[in-house]
């Protein structure tokens, strides 16, 4: 995931005008200003959303698997990328784990916000790919929506 210029988690993309570009066509285009190294295709099709509200747009999501090799080029490529430090602060990895605390890793990276759909879109790709036991997402979903316990006052407050 990338960390926008807004603060809101994402994923890279961008508008595609279909009059010019197929989706993949456009997403390759803006995947190689913001990453430079990865071409999606068909095959990596996950699912779409539409997000109501004043601007109605249709988020297409795509996912691909990685060798270890091929996401350090990306993690390298995207420092270097045209946008970086202008729409984009960085990658981001999200923690596919949970510490033995129960909110530690993917519960604390889901307490974020996300532009959009890009919450949704990480929940499904995690549920369909696989990538965290369906137990374990839930536990992680569920851990989000537990309120926090309110500070501790040591009564050293200022006057």
């Amino acid at each position: 995931m990338q960390m926008r210029f807004d603060g809101l988690l994402g994923f890279p993309g961008g508008f595609v005008d279909r009059r010019y570009w197929s989706l993949e066509d456009g997403l390759n285009r803006v995947l190689g200003l913001g990453l430079g190294c990865v071409r999606l295709t068909e095959a990596d099709y996950l699912c779409s959303h539409l997000t109501e509200g004043p601007h109605r747009v249709v988020a297409h999501f795509y996912a691909r698997q990685l060798t270890l090799e091929e996401l350090h080029t990306i993690e390298i490529s995207a420092v270097h990328s045209r946008d970086h430090g202008m729409e984009v602060m960085g990658m981001v990895r999200v923690p596919l784990y949970t510490q033995k605390d129960r909110m530690g890793g993917l519960p604390n990276f889901l307490a974020n916000s996300f532009v959009g759909t890009a919450k949704f879109q990480l929940l499904f790709a995690l549920k369909i790919l696989n990538m965290v036991p369906e137990e374990k997402l839930a536990e992680a979903v569920a851990a989000t929506q537990r309120p926090k316990k309110a500070p501790i006052d040591h009564g050293g407050g200022a006057a």
